[in-house]
């Protein structure tokens, strides 16, 4: 578990050893299978499992890069594409998003298993039975890890997350955990969930009400409160932009005064959370069919 935090050459050497990972993954399956999801050792495989998952995406070698970018359209030679991750234009990332992995092994070796849908439903199976907040935050931690980048890899696991696996319902619970690590990886999760605009009205229907009733009455005053209201915040942001019915529910769920409030505070007008509600406040503005609803 130490190792595995050791930064990038470490994570690459650890995800290279064979049948490291395979053993991780098979030992929580017991422990989850045998209603034993709380042991220490299923903690420490999920927090290695958490670290070697720490920018996959850009950290992966090319050889599984060409075998999971598999492109549906042709990208024009226009487009400079530096490398297999390397910056790319907003319209490719656009069409990136809905360029779906290829068809999923069904016994995945090694690295392969770390974006699998198998992992992904082991992850939500210890977020909803585990009790050690160590264990929960390391599940989330892993999801958010994977959801991460801009690429086909991330829109993919959001979508399993989402629509295959049925994870909202486990994730929302987690909102309401009283430790702040855990509810803090919980919200990271869903912004990077929401940022997916084909899953938006999903989040927006189970998780936009809860997101509003955790927002504190102003602006906190501790740094982990803090950047979870701010990843509130802009999760918020990305559910209602484009959408009507989202800013609305936000209104019904009596969300308007709070962010007003977290917007407006004046002893540190310039924290993370002020400006992500300053922010969201300027979104919300732009549905104009919603203004006299606003100022009443």
């Amino acid at each position: 578990r130490n190792m595995s935090s050791a930064g990038p050459e470490g994570r690459k050497k650890m995800r290279e050893c064979e049948g490291l990972i395979d053993s991780l993954v098979y030992y929580i399956q017991g422990a989850i299978a045998d209603h034993e999801p709380n042991d220490k050792a299923t903690e420490n495989c999920v927090c290695i499992l958490h670290n070697l998952s720490y920018q996959l995406e850009i950290e992966l070698p090319e050889s599984y890069a060409q075998s999971i970018y598999m492109q549906r359209r042709n990208i024009s030679s226009n487009d400079k594409t530096p490398g297999c991750f390397g910056t790319r234009s907003r319209k490719v990332k656009e069409k990136q998003q809905d360029t779906p992995l290829p068809e999923e092994k069904s016994n995945p070796k090694g690295v392969e298993s770390l974006w699998h849908s198998t992992l992904i439903r082991i992850y939500l199976s210890l977020i909803a039975k585990s009790t050690r907040n160590y264990t929960q935050e390391a599940s989330l931690g892993a999801l958010q890890n994977l959801t991460a980048g801009t690429g086909p890899m991330p829109f993919a696991v959001a979508r399993t997350v989402v629509q295959k696996a049925n994870g909202l319902p486990s994730i929302r619970a987690m909102l309401h955990v009283s430790h702040p690590t855990v509810k803090k990886t919980a919200v990271s999760l869903l912004r990077n969930l929401s940022r997916n605009t084909s899953l938006q009205s999903d989040i927006a229907r189970e998780v936009l009400p809860d997101l509003v009733s955790i927002l504190p009455e102003r602006a906190p005053e501790s740094d982990i409160a803090c950047e979870t209201t701010a990843s509130v915040c802009y999760t918020l942001f990305n559910l209602t932009q484009s959408s009507s019915h989202s800013a609305r529910l936000l209104l019904s769920a009596h969300g308007l005064p709070k962010v007003i409030a977290i917007s407006m505070n004046d002893s540190n007008m310039f924290s993370k959370a002020s400006r992500a509600a300053s922010v969201l406040l300027y979104s919300l503005w732009s549905h104009t069919d919603l203004h006299s609803a606003y100022k009443k």
